[in-house]
């Protein structure tokens, strides 16, 4: 008996977004370029600090738009406690979208500030990649993960 398994994208995250939180413009120039390189019928939404993030995810919640699939947060922003601040913010909103998982993208591989990251609750650490050729196959790592491998709880409520 074989397995295979499927690569077309499951019903329940077709048109699904992803919520990027990065104050810096080229890269969030690459991120968005690499995400609709690797991504299909994914929705980029951006945000470049705390207000419009959290802004965003309560409007969401309150006229009923799709949650993001993720969320991929910048931990300097520019500081690293405003990137600690904005995902105590979201973990401390409902439990909808407590639930979305997290991963923080970073330029900095100190030990602490990864440590400290997942001690606050993140999912993953990402250290930022230097070129588009990484940045693509970062992408393709993460699609392969988060929309073909995982089961996330409550999938009706979240997608």
């Amino acid at each position: 008996m074989s397995f295979s398994k499927s690569k077309t994208t499951p019903k329940r995250l077709k048109n699904a977004r992803i919520l990027i939180i990065e104050d810096n413009a080229d890269h969030m120039v690459l991120i968005k370029s690499a995400i609709q390189k690797c991504f299909t019928d994914v929705e980029a939404v951006t945000a470049t600090d705390e207000q419009t993030a959290i802004h965003y995810l309560n409007e969401c919640v309150q006229t009923g738009l799709r949650l993001p699939q993720f969320i991929l947060l910048d931990l300097y922003l520019p500081e690293r406690e405003n990137g600690w601040q904005v995902l105590k913010s979201i973990k401390s909103l409902n439990p909808e979208i407590g639930q979305i998982p997290v991963v923080v993208f970073s330029n900095s591989a100190y030990h602490e500030d990864i440590t400290e990251s997942y001690d606050r609750g993140v999912t993953s650490y990402v250290v930022k990649p230097t070129d588009f050729t990484e940045w693509v196959e970062y992408f393709q790592t993460l699609k392969d993960y988060w929309w073909e491998t995982v089961t996330l709880p409550n999938p009706q409520s979240i997608y």
